[in-house]
């Protein structure tokens, strides 16, 4: 599987929370080979299951992206907007954005605006249109829109939109490609609505009712320029080991097992100690009677910006320790 031009293929699909049919129909066409079956349910989880007798394992990489959405457009064509998932205001002012229909503009804030006190109330979208009547045949109120940035190499790192959590799906993609022989019964979900609450993994991990649970998604990095310490993992490092999160804690013998394949396999890892944000783990962990959820993440800056970075290094081994988890031997 070809690294970056599978990022750029991730990247380009459609798929913020809620509108993830275009993304799913991209990531079915590339998980078929290595499964030996795929099913949607209600909320739209793509259910990629290799089938085997032993303990189930159920691996989350969410598909949908955060996004902005059409609430009102304004007699001049503006379109105005509001946030899906964690969209901060300032980090994404005068950034290309696109429509499902190919319908292109740009973000913008009235002249004059404080930054500092910058709201996605605030925003609007300028589609080029004259006026509010041009605008209405192009957008709909209830339209949803995405960054529109491209994927670009640097030093060994790639820039991009939607790094959370595209690049994860391809790290799970990357897995299920390497994977050994197992007994192990394993559910690859490429969940929805993670950005808006985690809505997807919930009721996939309530119907697979897994004994494990292992979120694949990017983490925090503590290398950022100015770091406040939020999170301990670093780019170039490895494969994050989630130790905690706000969303879960996990069982620490979960994590030394993961440190313990991936010091047998020669795979780079490192301790992942998140005091924000959360992943699918959560609602995995909590599912039923409860399961043994912990985490591999790629450490990722500037999370939730038009221009995520993360190492390659990272990326490769994340899929690494995904797969030796997966073929382990694992008791139920």
């Amino acid at each position: 599987m070809e690294l970056i031009k599978t990022l750029e293929q991730l990247v380009c699909a459609f798929g913020p929370s809620g509108c993830e049919h275009e993304i799913s129909q991209v990531i079915e066409q590339l998980a078929a080979p290595f499964v030996d079956e795929i099913t949607r349910d209600v909320m739209g989880n793509l259910i990629c299951h290799k089938k085997g007798s032993g303990p189930r394992v159920m691996f989350s990489a969410h598909m949908d992206s955060i996004g902005l959405v059409a609430t009102h457009i304004d007699e001049k064509g503006f379109v105005h907007v509001g946030a899906l998932g964690g969209v901060g205001a300032k980090e994404v002012l005068y950034t290309p954005v696109r429509f499902q229909n190919g319908t292109c503009g740009l973000i913008c804030a009235k002249g004059g605006a404080e930054l500092d006190k910058l709201k996605v109330s605030d925003l609007f979208i300028d589609i080029g249109a004259a006026d509010g009547e041009e605008a209405k045949k192009l957008v709909q109120v209830g339209d949803a829109l995405v960054y529109d940035t491209p994927v670009r190499q640097a030093a060994g790192r790639v820039i991009s939109p939607y790094l959370d959590d595209r690049i994860a799906c391809l790290a799970l993609l990357m897995a299920m490609e390497r994977l050994e022989e197992t007994e192990n019964d394993l559910y690859f979900v490429f969940s929805t609505q993670e950005e808006v609450g985690c809505r997807g993994a919930k009721t996939a991990a309530w119907a697979i009712d897994p004994d494990y649970g292992i979120a694949v998604d990017v983490t925090g990095a503590d290398d950022e320029p100015g770091s406040k310490h939020q999170a301990s993992s670093l780019c170039g490092k490895g494969a994050a080991v989630k130790v905690m999160d706000r969303s879960v804690i996990c069982p620490p013998e979960l994590v030394e097992r993961l440190m313990g394949l991936a010091a047998e396999r020669g795979i780079p890892a490192q301790r992942d100690v998140l005091q924000m944000g959360g992943t699918d783990a959560g609602p995995m962990q909590a599912t039923r009677s409860g399961v043994y959820a912990g985490g591999i993440s790629i450490p990722c800056r500037y999370t939730h910006t038009p221009t995520e970075m993360v190492d390659l290094g990272d990326v490769e081994a994340c899929a690494g320790l995904t797969a030796a988890f997966a073929s382990s031997k694992l008791k139920k």
